[in-house]
């Protein structure tokens, strides 16, 4: 009896960053990888401009997969172009983990254009876990450099992304500085060197901005009242839409109506969750556009709107917060700034130290998972006792610590340097635990003294002492076992550290 062709299903993915890497080249490098092997390619999954980072958003492999553990599959392999496009899950045992599945259904996967056969023997393990790190790694320092990259145009004065705004306008402009015209909603540059401003728009735009403020600040008009002017004078947003509260008291607060360029305000970096970022580490440049507010005046609307919430006592802010929640069933930003009872989001912010805090305070629980705010929150706090902590182990053992007021560096005996660092447990999809140390290149520490948290991170696990010379990379990643080669660094305490301050009693020789 002869046997018919292997029946297959080609994945194939493709990026915003390779277009070398499109759809149609994976396709037509499948095909004659099939042709030589005799294989019959019966069904395509294809994700089009998708990040390889994460499973969310990639429809295709989500259902490639489902159709995996459901049965509904008529191939019994899956042909990839290469293990990057499988994904650069920043985890690599993830990727590992969705090829598994496959694997457990009777369903191997082949990755096309690498130099290994993906057969299951130890050689292939190896390499395959190796370019799986690989192609998460090139995800990281992409975006290391790209944020590096856009730091500095932010300072430069050039906008980076987001509708310009209500009364301002986006230009396009060479690399020279010369205008090359205004760009219209949804219009973005094609050339890569040219880059864009925000100019002042139409007149009548400008003079509702400033009538806003003076409204405001003289006037004493609430957000609410000058919404409700607006919409009876037919006046409408930039996007095309009535006013409302929230959408008057951004115009009050955005400080690009005085010109001044700011980023990084929020942040979603590596496809992980959006955080809010503190206002030290926004990027700014001051002065870059032309105004359209007089600075006096925008000063005035924020001293305005920072004495509204401070006449209001915590549990006086908690109660209208509670009574909002039990009126709408769920509580967010933009509902906080659109109701007329309440302070505005950001001052919630201010006086809580984050929504979260405020939510968590009057019994609401987000639908999205917002728990690693609070546990880095609690672990920033831990660090300086931590810190000192280490510090009096080290004078009970005789030595000798300056510290660094800026950087925590620790320079003891006037021997050596080491610096203190606090891990956070991370769970990966599929439960197992993962801890990620960044070593502060900029102190370069001779040890680092990595505190790895437990699951719930409460309390200290254990203690990583990282010598420099041995540390390559910016960042070491650690599972619950990672070999000899970094687990010959790994103490239960911090004995061992204490004992390399020690000083010893050298006798005088006669």
């Amino acid at each position: 009896m002869v046997k018919g062709p292997i029946r297959a299903a080609q994945y194939v993915r493709m990026s915003t960053d390779h277009q070398k890497y499109s759809t149609e080249n994976q396709a037509e490098a499948l095909r004659r990888y099939a042709a030589q092997r005799g294989i019959e390619i019966v069904r395509t999954y294809a994700d089009e401009g998708k990040s390889g980072l994460r499973l969310d958003g990639r429809d295709a492999l989500k259902r490639l997969i489902d159709d995996v553990q459901s049965g509904a599959t008529d191939f019994t392999t899956i042909l990839v172009y290469d293990v990057s496009r499988w994904g650069r899950f920043q985890d690599s045992d993830e990727g590992a983990h969705y090829e598994y599945i496959c694997k457990r259904a009777g369903i191997s996967v082949q990755y096309c254009a690498e130099q290994f056969e993906n057969d299951g023997t130890p050689v292939s393990t190896i390499v395959k876990g190796v370019k799986r790190a690989m192609a998460g790694e090139y995800s990281r320092e992409l975006s290391v450099k790209v944020f590096a990259g856009q730091c500095r145009l932010i300072e430069l004065g050039y906008r980076q992304g987001g509708a310009p705004g209500f009364g301002l306008r986006r230009s396009l402009i060479d690399q020279t500085g010369a205008s090359k015209g205004e760009l219209a909603q949804c219009e973005h540059k094609s050339i890569q060197t040219d880059r864009v401003v925000l100019i002042p728009g139409p007149s009548e735009e400008i003079e509702i901005v400033r009538w806003i403020y003076r409204s405001f600040v003289a006037e004493k008009k609430t957000e609410r009242e000058l919404a409700d002017a607006l919409n009876e004078r037919g006046v409408i947003t930039d996007l095309g839409r009535p006013w409302t509260r929230g959408t008057v008291h951004q115009i009050l607060i955005n400080e690009k109506y005085i010109g001044n360029n700011v980023w990084n305000r929020s942040s979603f970096k590596l496809k992980r969750k959006r955080v809010h970022n503190l206002p030290n580490t926004w990027i700014r440049a001051d002065g870059a556009f032309e105004a359209i507010v007089d600075r006096t005046m925008f000063d005035a609307a924020q001293a305005i709107i920072h004495a509204r919430s401070l006449r209001l006592s915590d549990d006086e802010m908690l109660k209208t917060l509670q009574q909002l929640l039990q009126d709408r069933g769920y509580l967010s930003g933009l509902l906080i700034d659109e109701n007329d009872q309440l302070p505005s989001s950001s001052a919630y912010r201010s006086r809580f130290g984050s929504l979260l805090r405020a939510y968590e305070l009057v019994g609401f629980t987000p639908d999205r998972d917002y728990r690693y705010v609070e546990i880095n929150r609690v672990l920033r706090r831990m660090h300086p006792q931590i810190v000192a902590d280490t510090v009096a182990g080290i004078g009970r053992a005789g030595g000798l610590v300056e510290q660094d007021p800026e950087g925590d560096l620790l320079t003891i005996n006037r021997e050596f340097t080491a610096s203190v660092v606090v891990v956070r447990c991370l769970t990966t999809p599929t439960g197992l635990r993962r801890w990620k140390i960044r070593l502060d290149t900029g102190l370069w520490p001779d040890i680092t003294v990595a505190v790895r948290m437990d699951e719930p991170n409460q309390n200290a696990l254990d203690y990583y002492l990282l010598p420099r010379i041995d540390m390559i990379a910016p960042n070491v990643r650690l599972a619950d076992d990672n070999g000899i080669s970094l687990d010959a660094y790994r103490y239960e305490t911090l004995d061992a550290f204490f004992a390399l301050a020690a000083r010893a009693a050298l006798q005088e020789v006669a």
